[in-house]
């Protein structure tokens, strides 16, 4: 069935594979001198992963509310060519990438690293396999909250406990090595509170975002306390007075949570001042070009980062301040990515290696009609108690949520 673009969640994707290319960017490139600086950054910029995990359970959950045991064929059928292609076609490419450095010892030990790759998740395309899991369990999750609509409270405040304990265990030791770790990034639990927070936003988008730009301040204000309590967490163990609450190395600590939270609502608000009324059509052109190509970016990014490495780009921290660089790498590895998934959504090869349709190299809409048709469709679709089902990444009617920042829903 036709979808819905809530066009303030597209405008958040950009913001996030930001944050996602600059967490790698510190890991490779800052320098070993700077570790307090580079954990103390670190310890807000994992954030990105979280916000990628609860906007996917949430727009999932918007565009599939009315899943039924006959659509799920046709929804796993198109989760696979979303993300499993995709995921399939980045692992070949990154294998034969890495593929000299790697250094086999054997020919039996090289076959062995495809279906390794494949199962571990190349660098960041682990974040794919702990989305897939959550499409597993999709239709138990939807199931359970729309039996228990007048309930989601009670779900979401289990839901924070059982997260806060079970990375808590984890940050103690308690958890067997297979499920801490750095097989803990790969799991399903150890997001449980994004993924399944997502998923009870979604049945409350108009009443979340209604709240949220009323109280922006006060969800700004809180944030920034959240984040100087990490931090303070994170210092506190740096220096050796405790590591009972966190430390610098544990991106699941139990301290970071409430940052995390109200850093992802902070996004969400910079995505409805960035579709608000009044901006310019080149805004308007800019928010939407970063959004379609934001999945892109994610994939293809680290061929960027190791091009780099391979070229010793981190040399130049010997002649320019580790924080310039790693800003100027940053922007290179975005807009590279950026452009080459703009090549590649124009080629047969753009569902595979982009996850979006493939795009005309000419449009026939100009933009003039284009923007036209938007405000008249801007003034019909508001979120209502109903939804329709669709894609939770490639929806193409946008929809407006209330009025902006400061604003309530109607």
């Amino acid at each position: 069935m036709p979808g819905r673009r809530l066009d303030q969640v597209d405008a958040t994707r950009p913001i996030k594979q930001a944050g996602v290319i600059s967490t790698h960017v510190l890991l490779f490139f800052a320098p070993g001198s700077a570790g307090l600086a580079t954990g103390a950054l670190l310890t807000l910029l994992h954030v990105s992963r979280d916000a990628f995990f609860f906007i996917s359970a949430c727009m999932l959950t918007y565009a599939y509310a009315d899943l039924s045991r006959a659509g799920l064929r046709r929804f796993y059928w198109r989760r696979f060519v979303s993300v499993g292609i995709p995921y399939l076609c980045w692992t070949a490419i990154y294998y034969a990438d890495t593929f000299r450095s790697s250094h086999y010892g054997s020919t039996s030990k090289a076959l062995w690293g495809i279906p390794h790759m494949l199962y571990t998740g190349y660098y960041h395309l682990y974040f794919l396999l702990v989305i897939m899991q959550f499409y597993l369990v999709f239709p138990l999750v939807l199931i359970l909250l729309r039996r228990a609509r007048s309930h989601h409270g009670l779900i979401a405040a289990v839901t924070v406990i059982a997260q806060f304990g079970y990375v808590g265990l984890m940050h103690w030791n308690m958890l067997p090595p297979s499920l801490s770790g750095v097989w803990a990034q790969r799991e399903l639990p150890t997001y449980l509170i994004y993924l399944v927070g997502g998923a009870i936003i979604a049945f409350h988008l108009t009443q979340a975002h209604g709240w949220i730009c009323r109280h922006w301040r006060l969800v700004i204000a809180l944030t920034a306390l959240a984040a100087a309590g990490a931090e303070t967490v994170y210092y506190l163990a740096a220096n050796g007075v405790t590591t009972a609450l966190g430390s610098g190395s544990d991106p699941f600590q139990p301290s970071v949570i409430p940052f995390n939270v109200g850093a992802i609502a902070c996004l969400y608000l910079i995505g409805v001042a960035l579709v608000r009324p009044g901006r310019s059509r080149r805004m308007r052109a800019v928010v939407r070009s970063g959004s379609d190509n934001a999945y892109g970016v994610y994939l293809a990014q680290m061929i960027f980062i190791n091009g780099l490495v391979w070229l010793g780009w981190k040399n130049l921290d010997n002649t320019v301040p580790w924080p310039l660089l790693c800003l100027a790498t940053v922007v290179i590895v975005y807009l590279g990515a950026f452009a080459l998934t703009c090549l590649l959504a124009r080629t047969p090869l753009s569902v595979a290696l982009t996850g979006r349709q493939r795009v005309p190299l000419m449009r026939r809409t100009s933009d003039t009609n284009m923007d036209r048709a938007e405000r008249r469709r801007a003034g019909r679709h508001r979120i209502s108690g109903g939804r329709r089902g669709n894609r939770d990444d490639d929806v193409r009617r946008p929809a407006q949520v209330g009025a902006g920042v400061g604003a309530a829903a109607d």
